[in-house]
């Protein structure tokens, strides 16, 4: 136990508890600003680490992460628009929710879940992060591509469009995220001898487009669905009510997201995604999800938070970077002659310690500033919708242009806010083909690899105990509408037997 006390004397140096803050407020406003994304900005703030100490640097990069998840929630909820990948499954009940004079309830939700969710993960790490370390272990192609099949799988479940238009924008998804070069030929594939499509598409262009320029587009044809501020802002500080509602969905979005974050492909991103399908599934009334649920926000929050957090366990302990934002921080360690893995816990134990304990502060620090800036936040949905618009516009070209520095990225937002356009009119929920779009690189790469691996029989995935396991899971998961509904028919025939009889 003594590492852990002496890391926690390392946090309280004055420089790390002012690293932190500094991290956790950069995240916080990153988050905020759609299209610069934590990996972008520590990417860009890799320079200034050099002059930093380790401990130190990682701690801030740290705190962007983690305060960034935050960050997302709040255009997510205010404009439709998410700042991350991990907040796409905010939008649907956040906004929603925002549309009816309760946004500060939805950022106030988000903020306590996010906080409750990265201190029990912090906490989980601090406890189990040997025993999840040798579990991680174990995970190879198979386990990935069982995963990202599941994660799929659940997108269905979060639409609010019909099963068959969910998984039709879902396959859309998927062939997207086949553009570009091919991983193991490096044969290019849908790119219309496009030197820009050649390394694929980012989610930055499609996110940003599909939400943020198709809402923009369809609002502009039906003004009087226009997004219009209340009179009177509510308490930000959620009521008893809500908190009830909530505190079930936040105690499982906070296992579940740490769950999976641990897992390299899992992230915040599935976290999120799973949190939101399991509240769904097991409520009571699932109509309400979509229309301004505190769950469906609650839940993705606390989730993402969570993951976010034990995404930490897989870079730090095994060397193997999680996520892009993990991928990035990994090579921050390298430049800083630090080399990730099993040896780091003894080797730099003031490190390991230093960074795992900096996120308790950095979860304090995030809820103390969240809560009293949600009303500033809520303060953008008193402009007025003539002027939001061309904003929200400026804002989302601005920040796709910023991740790679390219025209053509902004070109494809507006392409991508056509299609979203579109998809309004048709009754198409985006959200399945964002979602699709973010997996599908991950199940690709790991089922070539797999069949790589098994000499192309595909039954090598029943054969391993954790892809066996992942594959009844799929499986269930997949067979669950169909004997539910097949249920509910011969349940429907009985009784109307009994009522001839």
């Amino acid at each position: 136990m003594s590492p852990v006390l002496d890391g926690f004397a390392v946090v309280l140096e004055p420089a790390n508890l002012l690293y932190c803050l500094i991290g956790v407020l950069i995240g916080m406003l990153v988050g905020v600003l759609p299209g610069l994304g934590p990996a972008a900005t520590i990417a860009i703030l890799l320079p200034v680490t050099l002059g930093i100490e380790p401990v130190t640097a990682i701690i801030m990069l740290a705190g962007i992460f983690y305060g960034a998840q935050y960050g997302g929630t709040v255009t997510s909820v205010l404009l439709r628009l998410p700042g991350e990948a991990s907040s796409v499954v905010t939008v649907f009940d956040g906004h929603a929710l925002a549309l009816q004079g309760r946004a500060g309830t939805a950022l106030g939700i988000a903020a306590i879940g996010s906080f409750v969710g990265g201190t029990l993960s912090v906490i989980a790490l601090t406890l189990v992060a040997p025993l999840v370390s040798e579990f991680a272990l174990d995970f190879g192609p198979p386990e990935y591509t069982l995963l990202a099949l599941i994660g799929i799988l659940l997108v269905a479940t979060v639409s609010n469009g019909g099963l068959l238009k969910a998984l039709i924008a879902a396959t859309v998804g998927l062939l997207l995220a086949t553009v570009g070069r091919d991983g193991f030929t490096s044969t290019e594939r849908f790119t219309f001898d496009s030197l820009s499509l050649a390394d694929g598409l980012d989610f930055v262009p499609i996110a940003m487009g599909l939400f943020g320029l198709g809402e923009i587009l369809h609002a502009l044809e039906e003004r009087h669905r226009a997004v219009h501020a209340p009179t009177v802002v509510a308490n930000v500080w959620p009521s008893r009510t809500d908190l009830r509602q909530s505190s079930g969905a936040i105690g499982r979005g906070g296992v579940l997201g740490f769950l999976l974050g641990i897992l390299p492909g899992g992230g915040a991103v599935l976290a999120s995604l799973a949190a939101y399908a399991l509240e769904k599934r097991r409520s009571r009334h699932p109509e309400r999800f979509g229309h301004g649920a505190v769950e469906g926000v609650a839940a993705p929050e606390t989730a993402n938070n969570a993951a976010a957090t034990s995404s930490f366990i897989p870079l730090l302990s095994l060397g193997l970077p999680a996520n892009a934002t993990m991928a990035v921080i990994f090579g921050a360690l390298l430049i800083q002659g630090i080399t990730p893995g099993p040896q780091l816990v003894t080797e730099h134990p003031e490190l390991f310690w230093g960074v795992v304990n900096s996120m308790y502060l950095g979860n304090i620090l995030l809820l103390i500033m969240s809560i009293p800036l949600v009303g500033l936040f809520v303060r953008i949905l008193r402009i007025r919708p003539s002027i939001l618009a061309p904003i929200t516009v400026l804002i989302t070209l601005i920040g796709a242009y910023t991740v790679n520095n390219s025209v053509f990225d902004m070109g494809l937002v507006v392409f991508f806010g056509a299609i979203g356009y579109l998809m309004k009119k048709l009754g198409f929920d985006p959200g399945p083909l964002v979602l699709a779009f973010v997996l599908g690189s991950l199940l690709e790469t790991s089922l070539r690899r797999s069949l790589l691996l098994f000499d192309g029989d595909p039954s090598g995935f029943a054969t391993r105990p954790i892809s066996g396991t992942l594959l009844v899971l799929f499986l269930a998961v997949a067979l669950t509408p169909a004997v539910r509904k097949a249920w509910h028919h011969r349940k429907a025939s009985s009784d109307r037997d009994k009522e001839t009889v």
